[in-house]
């Protein structure tokens, strides 16, 4: 008797398994298509690459200005057009040295090549040791080319290979247009970069605490030589010296093919920006102009929080009548007052669902138009576990206590 039980058992358990496998690939939910849409919006990045930024009207050969943290562009002018840096390349070379630096306040011996480099200097002399902080405050303050060059051999050994390991800096950060051919951007043939380039780059920097204490510090007292005790440095950034509203960097740049250049940065209430002038004689008043632009005109709306609840969908044949469904990512993105009221959501969900239903069961996706122009989308997943009700489930259950 046992044993015809059993294979009763049995007998049921496998039509049980060939129902629901049957059943899983049969049954259909309200499918989403997106051949309409060449480009799948994922990220804050693929959403930035849809909307064209501003022309501007500037003194600069090329200017660019950016929200940091989605790295939108609200401003621009010949934003990937290839120019000369000057010394707004050390913001490539801080970044290549923190990358690569586990501890910066290591003492290290100043490489003889670095002493004397022409430009711009920190007076660095034969034989002392300084740390690679206090390195990089010569480098971004006073903005020391002999400085950037001792960084340069002691992190990569030599010139050329630390400009390998910046072009990799770059390209990471997602700088597709920069070309190096030294640390501290003194004129020289196949060395350029973009505005649209310095800025990406600066926004990332921003990111590392380290690099964002420097660049914000006005003045600073470091190790002397054996000629002055100490070493007052002095930053050249004017609007960091004049406390413009905000203010956070970063680097000022000036050579004769080069012209005056600029990357500023600034913050204020939820809104960040990165701001990038090439040859640009009132380098310092342009920053000021755009950024008060862009505090003026923009706002960061946080359009879906992360984790958020959208809705619940009812359940036929479980033992939940109904199941919640949320969205996991956050989505914030600069805009405009008029761009926020052009804002419109649109959720693909089924009407029902059929249990069993399994925790965190993808369903359907929300999606986030701005003008009709797909700007972001996700998942929509089920929060709780829905098992059936259905009798094939309960002779499941039965054989699996049994």
């Amino acid at each position: 008797m046992r044993n015809n039980a059993l294979t009763i058992m049995l007998i049921c358990f496998f039509l049980v398994l060939t129902f629901n496998f049957t059943y899983f690939n049969i049954k259909t939910f309200k499918t989403i298509d997106t051949s309409n849409n060449p480009t799948e919006i994922t990220t804050i990045k693929d959403a930035v690459e849809l909307f064209p930024y501003k022309e501007c009207s500037s003194s600069a050969r090329s200017m660019c200005l950016i929200e940091q943290n989605s790295g939108r562009i609200l401003y621009g002018k010949n934003i990937n057009e290839k120019v000369a840096m000057a010394s707004t390349t050390k913001i490539f070379t801080a970044l290549t040295v923190l990358e690569n630096c586990q501890d910066i306040n290591k003492k290290i011996a100043i490489d003889d090549r670095a002493v004397g480099i022409e430009g711009t200097s920190m007076y660095l002399r034969k034989g002392e040791s300084l740390t690679i902080k206090e390195l990089l405050y010569g480098m971004m303050l006073p903005s020391g080319n002999d400085s950037a060059t001792a960084l340069a051999y002691y992190v990569g050994g030599d010139i050329p290979k630390f400009c390998e390991m910046m072009q990799k800096t770059a390209q990471n950060a997602g700088a597709k247009n920069s070309s190096f051919k030294n640390p501290h951007g003194l004129d020289e043939d196949g060395h350029y970069t973009t505005a649209y380039d310095l800025s990406i780059v600066t926004a990332k920097a921003l990111q590392n605490k380290d690099f964002k204490e420097i660049v914000s510090t006005k003045n600073i007292v470091v190790s002397g030589n054996d000629e002055v005790e100490n070493r007052y440095l002095k930053n050249k950034n004017k609007l960091l010296l004049n406390d413009f509203e905000g203010i956070t960097g970063v680097k000022t740049g000036f050579t004769d093919n080069a012209g005056r250049c600029f990357v500023s940065s600034a913050s204020r209430e939820n809104l960040d920006v990165v701001c990038t002038v090439l040859n640009c004689g009132p380098m310092f008043e342009e920053c000021s102009y755009f950024m008060e632009k862009a505090f003026d005109e923009f706002k960061n709306y946080e359009l879906l929080p992360a984790y958020n609840i959208v809705d619940t969908v009812p359940v036929t044949k479980g033992k939940e009548s109904l199941v919640k469904i949320y969205s996991r990512k956050n989505f914030v993105f600069p805009l405009t007052t008029e761009e926020f009221l052009k804002i419109d959501y649109e959720y693909e969900k089924p009407e029902f669902l059929k249990a069993p239903i399994k925790k965190e069961q993808i369903i359907g996706t929300v999606k986030i138009y701005l003008d009709n122009q797909l700007l972001f989308k996700d998942e929509l997943i089920t929060t709780d576990e829905v098992k059936s009700n259905s009798i094939f489930e309960s002779i499941k259950n039965i054989f699996n206590k049994w």
